[in-house]
């Protein structure tokens, strides 16, 4: 029994990836607008708990004013602050972006690293920012977990996690590494096109026979419940 549920996950997410491959594509994107592995670091430092819309708004003037890794580690704390007010919780992101560029000069000869400790040792860089740099500059199989990921991956029954590290850890076991990019590109734009929070538009999903999230509301409807 245990064998054959096993199998039918299997063939549930593979009848999922096909569907997102097939109405998203498997084009690589990266919804935060950068030139190179920096700007994508301090992009992704800004985007937490803001939307990358936001952030591009705001960096496009940013990296004009800063414009090397040595005008963030040496730029003043209160002007930064200000700088990047509009994408919330300035205070720290400003401490950080300044913490980590001076750690990017002085420990990582102006480099952003590759490997996932050294990343994840940078002031206000998690492993979600790490992975992103890792699978949009390195192109190493790396699985983003954002909000839209943990959400619609609980929904989908492809994980029952609700700590973003463990959500990873899960949707690596289950997603091939062709995918783990490429599956935070795809479920991001589902969530801000169709299965958005609060009030998601089943009604126009095309996942909705592999939803496991789903499938449990239409029982519970048709069992009067």
């Amino acid at each position: 029994m245990a064998r054959a549920s096993k199998s039918a996950k299997a063939e549930r997410t593979k009848e999922i990836l096909d569907l997102l491959d097939l109405h998203y594509g498997t084009e690589y994107v990266c919804y935060l607008h950068h030139e190179n592995a920096w700007q994508l670091l301090i992009a992704t430092i800004l985007s937490a708990q803001c939307t990358d819309a936001r952030v591009n708004i705001v960096t496009e003037d940013l990296f004009q004013k800063y414009q090397s890794i040595d005008d963030f580690a040496e730029a003043d704390l209160k002007e930064l602050e200000q700088d990047i007010r509009s994408t919330g919780f300035y205070h720290n992101k400003a401490k950080n972006i300044i913490a980590c560029c001076k750690d990017l000069r002085d420990k990582f000869g102006g480099e952003v690293p590759r490997e996932i400790e050294d990343l994840t040792s940078l002031a206000g860089v998690g492993r979600k920012t790490a992975n992103v740099i890792r699978g949009n500059i390195y192109h190493e199989p790396s699985v983003v977990v954002d909000t839209h990921v943990k959400r619609i991956s609980k929904k989908l029954g492809l994980t029952k996690e609700d700590d973003p590290v463990k959500v990873e850890y899960e949707l690596m076991k289950v997603l091939p590494k062709d995918h783990w990019i490429l599956y935070n590109i795809q479920i991001i734009t589902l969530g801000r096109q169709i299965c958005k929070a609060p009030t998601p538009r089943c009604e126009e999903c095309f996942l909705t026979a592999q939803c496991a999230d789903y499938q449990k509301r239409r029982k519970a409807v048709s069992k009067g419940k």
